[in-house]
Protein backbone atom coordinates (compact mmCIF):
# COMPACT_ATOMS: atom_id res chain seq x y z
CA UNK A 1 0.00 0.00 0.00
CA UNK A 2 1.25 3.48 -0.83
CA UNK A 3 1.99 5.66 2.16
CA UNK A 4 1.46 9.41 2.00
CA UNK A 5 3.33 11.75 4.28
CA UNK A 6 3.54 15.31 5.38
CA UNK A 7 6.06 17.42 3.50
CA UNK A 8 9.75 16.88 4.18
CA UNK A 9 12.92 18.31 2.61
CA UNK A 10 13.11 16.92 -0.91
CA UNK A 11 14.51 17.41 -4.36
CA UNK A 12 12.41 19.27 -6.91
CA UNK A 13 9.80 17.44 -8.94
CA UNK A 14 11.92 17.98 -12.05
CA UNK A 15 14.84 16.19 -10.42
CA UNK A 16 12.58 13.39 -9.22
CA UNK A 17 11.03 12.88 -12.65
CA UNK A 18 14.49 12.87 -14.22
CA UNK A 19 15.34 9.98 -11.88
CA UNK A 20 12.20 7.95 -12.54
CA UNK A 21 11.74 8.67 -16.27
CA UNK A 22 12.72 5.23 -17.55
CA UNK A 23 10.64 3.31 -15.02
CA UNK A 24 7.75 5.73 -15.62
CA UNK A 25 7.94 4.88 -19.33
CA UNK A 26 7.57 1.18 -18.55
CA UNK A 27 4.73 1.50 -16.03
CA UNK A 28 2.67 4.34 -17.56
CA UNK A 29 2.77 3.07 -21.13
CA UNK A 30 -0.78 3.90 -22.27
CA UNK A 31 -3.07 6.93 -21.89
CA UNK A 32 -4.76 6.65 -18.51
CA UNK A 33 -7.79 8.66 -19.69
CA UNK A 34 -7.86 7.30 -23.21
CA UNK A 35 -11.63 7.43 -23.59
CA UNK A 36 -11.76 11.14 -22.75
CA UNK A 37 -8.88 11.93 -25.11
CA UNK A 38 -10.32 9.92 -27.99
CA UNK A 39 -13.61 11.83 -27.69
CA UNK A 40 -11.69 15.11 -27.89
CA UNK A 41 -9.67 13.97 -30.90
CA UNK A 42 -12.93 13.25 -32.70
CA UNK A 43 -14.40 16.58 -31.65
CA UNK A 44 -11.37 18.74 -32.50
CA UNK A 45 -10.46 16.92 -35.75
CA UNK A 46 -7.00 18.32 -36.23
CA UNK A 47 -5.03 21.48 -35.58
CA UNK A 48 -2.05 22.55 -33.51
CA UNK A 49 -2.12 20.84 -30.10
CA UNK A 50 0.03 21.48 -27.01
CA UNK A 51 0.52 18.86 -24.29
CA UNK A 52 1.56 20.61 -21.06
CA UNK A 53 3.56 18.29 -18.82
CA UNK A 54 3.62 15.64 -21.52
CA UNK A 55 6.07 13.33 -19.68
CA UNK A 56 6.96 10.38 -21.93
CA UNK A 57 4.10 11.06 -24.30
CA UNK A 58 1.31 8.44 -24.14
CA UNK A 59 -1.44 11.07 -24.16
CA UNK A 60 -0.43 12.04 -27.69
CA UNK A 61 -1.66 8.70 -29.05
CA UNK A 62 -5.32 9.64 -29.70
CA UNK A 63 -4.11 12.74 -31.60
CA UNK A 64 -1.42 11.15 -33.78
CA UNK A 65 -3.48 11.55 -36.96
CA UNK A 66 -4.28 15.03 -38.27
CA UNK A 67 -2.74 17.10 -35.45
CA UNK A 68 0.48 19.10 -35.22
CA UNK A 69 1.80 17.89 -31.89
CA UNK A 70 3.86 19.89 -29.40
CA UNK A 71 4.90 18.81 -25.92
CA UNK A 72 6.52 20.60 -23.02
CA UNK A 73 7.89 19.14 -19.82
CA UNK A 74 10.37 20.39 -17.24
CA UNK A 75 12.16 17.02 -17.16
CA UNK A 76 14.73 16.47 -19.96
CA UNK A 77 14.86 12.78 -19.10
CA UNK A 78 11.10 12.46 -19.58
CA UNK A 79 11.35 14.11 -22.99
CA UNK A 80 14.08 11.65 -23.93
CA UNK A 81 11.57 8.89 -23.20
CA UNK A 82 8.96 10.81 -25.21
CA UNK A 83 11.23 10.63 -28.25
CA UNK A 84 11.51 6.89 -27.67
CA UNK A 85 7.73 6.62 -27.34
CA UNK A 86 6.95 8.64 -30.49
CA UNK A 87 9.38 6.51 -32.50
CA UNK A 88 7.74 3.32 -31.23
CA UNK A 89 4.24 4.48 -32.13
CA UNK A 90 5.28 6.32 -35.29
CA UNK A 91 4.12 9.87 -34.75
CA UNK A 92 5.89 13.21 -35.08
CA UNK A 93 6.06 15.57 -32.12
CA UNK A 94 8.01 18.73 -31.32
CA UNK A 95 9.31 18.61 -27.74
CA UNK A 96 10.55 21.51 -25.62
CA UNK A 97 12.07 21.52 -22.13
CA UNK A 98 9.98 24.17 -20.39
CA UNK A 99 8.09 25.00 -17.22
CA UNK A 100 4.30 25.36 -17.30
CA UNK A 101 4.75 28.67 -15.49
CA UNK A 102 6.51 30.19 -18.50
CA UNK A 103 5.55 28.53 -21.77
CA UNK A 104 8.02 29.49 -24.53
CA UNK A 105 5.41 30.29 -27.17
CA UNK A 106 3.81 33.49 -28.48
CA UNK A 107 0.28 34.48 -27.56
CA UNK A 108 -2.50 32.64 -29.42
CA UNK A 109 -0.25 29.81 -30.63
CA UNK A 110 -2.38 26.68 -30.23
CA UNK A 111 -5.82 25.53 -31.34
CA UNK A 112 -6.04 23.01 -28.51
CA UNK A 113 -4.21 21.90 -25.38
CA UNK A 114 -4.23 18.93 -23.04
CA UNK A 115 -2.61 18.45 -19.65
CA UNK A 116 -3.19 15.13 -17.92
CA UNK A 117 -2.03 14.86 -14.30
CA UNK A 118 0.47 17.72 -14.51
CA UNK A 119 -0.93 20.86 -12.85
CA UNK A 120 -1.24 19.16 -9.47
CA UNK A 121 2.59 19.18 -9.31
CA UNK A 122 2.67 22.99 -9.20
CA UNK A 123 3.71 24.25 -5.77
CA UNK A 124 2.43 27.58 -4.44
CA UNK A 125 -0.90 29.41 -4.66
CA UNK A 126 0.43 32.23 -6.85
CA UNK A 127 2.13 29.72 -9.13
CA UNK A 128 -1.11 27.77 -9.54
CA UNK A 129 -2.83 30.97 -10.63
CA UNK A 130 -0.06 31.75 -13.12
CA UNK A 131 -0.05 28.37 -14.87
CA UNK A 132 -3.67 28.71 -15.90
CA UNK A 133 -3.05 32.26 -17.11
CA UNK A 134 -0.18 30.89 -19.20
CA UNK A 135 -2.46 28.20 -20.59
CA UNK A 136 -4.98 30.83 -21.61
CA UNK A 137 -2.29 33.03 -23.14
CA UNK A 138 -1.00 30.42 -25.57
CA UNK A 139 -4.46 29.26 -26.69
CA UNK A 140 -5.99 30.86 -29.73
CA UNK A 141 -9.29 32.69 -29.17
CA UNK A 142 -12.00 30.03 -29.17
CA UNK A 143 -9.42 27.32 -28.42
CA UNK A 144 -10.17 24.61 -25.88
CA UNK A 145 -8.04 22.80 -23.32
CA UNK A 146 -8.61 19.57 -21.40
CA UNK A 147 -6.85 19.19 -18.06
CA UNK A 148 -6.94 16.81 -15.14
CA UNK A 149 -5.75 17.00 -11.53
CA UNK A 150 -6.05 14.76 -8.50
CA UNK A 151 -9.08 15.34 -6.32
CA UNK A 152 -8.53 16.22 -2.67
CA UNK A 153 -11.73 14.49 -1.62
CA UNK A 154 -10.89 11.03 -2.96
CA UNK A 155 -11.18 8.66 0.02
CA UNK A 156 -7.47 7.91 0.48
CA UNK A 157 -6.78 11.57 1.31
CA UNK A 158 -9.59 12.16 3.80
CA UNK A 159 -8.34 14.05 6.87
CA UNK A 160 -4.97 14.68 5.19
CA UNK A 161 -3.30 17.84 3.94
CA UNK A 162 -3.91 19.11 0.41
CA UNK A 163 -0.13 19.13 -0.07
CA UNK A 164 1.35 15.66 -0.24
CA UNK A 165 4.49 13.77 -1.10
CA UNK A 166 3.66 10.67 -3.13
CA UNK A 167 6.28 7.91 -3.20
CA UNK A 168 7.80 6.12 -6.18
CA UNK A 169 10.00 3.12 -5.55
CA UNK A 170 13.15 3.10 -7.64
CA UNK A 171 16.03 0.59 -7.61
CA UNK A 172 15.93 -0.07 -3.90
CA UNK A 173 15.10 3.48 -2.82
CA UNK A 174 12.02 5.66 -2.62
CA UNK A 175 11.71 9.13 -4.12
CA UNK A 176 8.85 11.54 -3.51
CA UNK A 177 6.81 13.68 -5.90
CA UNK A 178 5.03 16.82 -4.71
CA UNK A 179 1.24 16.91 -5.28
CA UNK A 180 -1.26 19.65 -4.54
CA UNK A 181 -4.71 18.09 -4.31
CA UNK A 182 -7.56 20.20 -5.71
CA UNK A 183 -11.20 20.41 -4.77
CA UNK A 184 -13.76 21.02 -7.51
CA UNK A 185 -14.41 24.47 -6.06
CA UNK A 186 -10.74 25.45 -5.93
CA UNK A 187 -10.09 24.39 -9.52
CA UNK A 188 -13.20 26.20 -10.74
CA UNK A 189 -12.11 29.38 -8.96
CA UNK A 190 -8.59 29.29 -10.43
CA UNK A 191 -9.77 28.61 -13.97
CA UNK A 192 -12.36 31.36 -13.78
CA UNK A 193 -9.83 33.82 -12.36
CA UNK A 194 -7.53 33.05 -15.29
CA UNK A 195 -10.33 34.09 -17.64
CA UNK A 196 -11.09 30.62 -18.98
CA UNK A 197 -14.66 29.59 -19.66
CA UNK A 198 -15.49 26.23 -18.08
CA UNK A 199 -17.37 23.98 -20.51
CA UNK A 200 -17.47 20.89 -18.29
CA UNK A 201 -15.97 19.81 -14.98
CA UNK A 202 -16.48 16.19 -14.05
CA UNK A 203 -15.05 12.96 -12.75
CA UNK A 204 -13.16 10.61 -15.06
CA UNK A 205 -15.42 8.42 -17.20
CA UNK A 206 -14.27 5.27 -15.38
CA UNK A 207 -15.72 6.62 -12.11
CA UNK A 208 -19.26 5.23 -11.79
CA UNK A 209 -20.40 6.36 -8.34
CA UNK A 210 -23.22 8.91 -8.11
CA UNK A 211 -21.34 11.58 -6.13
CA UNK A 212 -18.59 13.10 -8.29
CA UNK A 213 -16.95 14.83 -5.30
CA UNK A 214 -15.08 11.63 -4.37
CA UNK A 215 -13.60 10.84 -7.80
CA UNK A 216 -9.89 10.15 -8.21
CA UNK A 217 -9.51 12.85 -10.86
CA UNK A 218 -11.13 16.17 -11.66
CA UNK A 219 -11.41 16.60 -15.42
CA UNK A 220 -12.05 20.07 -16.86
CA UNK A 221 -12.70 21.16 -20.43
CA UNK A 222 -12.19 24.91 -20.77
CA UNK A 223 -12.28 27.49 -23.54
CA UNK A 224 -10.56 30.78 -24.27
CA UNK A 225 -13.25 33.28 -25.13
CA UNK A 226 -13.02 34.96 -28.51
Amino acid sequence: MLQFSKLRPMTTNREVFDQIAESWYRVRHWPRLREELEVLAQKWQGGKLLNVGCAHGPDFLPFKQGFELWGVDSSPAMLKQALRYSAKFQFQVKLVVADALSLPFPNDSFDWAISVAAYHHIKGKDERERVFMELKRVLKPGGEAFLTVWNYRQPRFWLKSKDQEVPWRLRGKTVYRYYHLFSYGELKKLLTKAGLEIITMSAEKSYHFPIKNFSHNICALVKKRR
